[in-house]
């Protein structure tokens, strides 16, 4: 991973202008200022950078440092992302608010994505001597009482198992390694994706089989295909959200994605006030067992809401990879 240290010249809202960048590129994640707010390089011209804040601005001027981390917006892939609550930029709200002791969202604020500490019972699927390549399943992790967490082999991974281990781990604690033909490798049940480049897929498929939403109407008059897309306009007060949470309970899908981009602020505070109180209609439990929230509200900078989707639509092609029906609104 490559640093740059640039410095600030320019402050118009959102957007910042820094010099002195020109070993970044665009779609790098910056940290700007003092307080090291999260940012995203758009546009390059010469050494000045236009960086867009994914967080407010205010007291932020010319001559604070930007750094660069050369790396794109990325996402943590991996147990734990199940019944969690994030931020646009996948910041877990549970511990962003024991972090700052705060119910707002503090600037500049570093937090893991996902929790390093917790410790996950993995159990191995294939053993040692068998050829794997990217996609394939390794071994499984009972994350949810509904959802089981398939660990798979990254992309561009291809070889030999050269060592699997069964027991408790932590996240990022090596679970198994795989002899390739660069050497062995080793491997933890995390990934990282940049959430602005689609994962791989072998054949898109045309949508033909019915998503069953649970509501009648919808059903009768305006059927949704798995694999499809759809649209639910309305002024405010028309039920928009309504039709969201029973679609997130009745659907037949495996898993949700709710994202939360532009909503305003009351509505998403009902969201996560009532999802953990849904019950899932087949298994008896909680929905939260089988969805995951993201909350950006209107009040957060555009880049921050245009983040949210990307990063909602990362975590559900992850969990399509493992095999699952997976519905994501926004």
């Amino acid at each position: 991973m490559s640093v740059q240290i640039g410095k600030i010249v320019k402050v118009s809202g959102p957007l910042i202008l820094a010099e002195n960048m020109s070993d970044a590129s665009i779609q790098d994640i910056c940290h700007v200022g003092d307080l090291g707010v999260i940012g995203e390089i758009i546009e390059m011209r010469g050494d000045v950078a236009s960086i867009q804040v994914y967080e407010e601005t205010t007291g932020i001027g010319p001559g604070e440092p930007v750094i660069s981390t050369g790396e794109p917006l990325s996402v943590e892939l991996a147990p734990g992302l199940i019944a969690e609550m994030f931020d646009g930029i996948q910041r877990p709200l549970d511990t962003f608010q024991e972090v700052t002791h705060s119910n707002f969202l503090g600037r500049g604020v570093k937090i893991d994505a996902l929790d390093r500490e917790k410790k996950w019972t993995f159990e191995p699927t294939v053993a040692v001597g068998e050829e794997v390549s990217a996609g394939d399943i390794v071994g499984v992790v009972q994350e949810t009482a509904i959802i089981q967490h398939k660990i798979m082999v990254p992309f561009g991974v291809s070889g030999t198992i050269a060592e699997i281990k069964a027991g408790d781990f932590a996240i990022d604690e090596t679970v198994y390694s795989v002899e390739t033909a660069k050497g062995t490798e080793s491997f933890s049940m995390m990934q990282k994706w940049p959430v602005r480049r689609g994962r791989p897929i072998l054949e898109k498929l045309s949508p033909k089989v019915p998503m069953v939403t649970g509501q009648r109407v919808i059903d009768t008059f305006f059927p949704i295909t798995k694999g499809g897309a759809a649209a639910v306009p309305g002024p405010f007060g028309a039920g928009k959200t309504v039709v969201q949470h029973q679609i997130a309970k009745w659907a037949d899908v495996d898993l949700v994605v709710y994202v939360g981009c532009g909503e305003r602020g009351n509505e998403m505070t009902d969201v996560l006030n009532e999802f953990p109180e849904l019950i899932d209609p087949t298994t008896g439990e909680s929905l939260m067992n089988r969805t995951i929230l993201i909350a950006n509200t209107s009040n957060m900078p555009v880049a921050a809401r245009e983040a949210s989707i990307y990063t909602g639509i990362t975590i559900a092609e992850y969990f399509r990879d493992m095999g699952y029906s997976v519905a994501i609104m926004a």
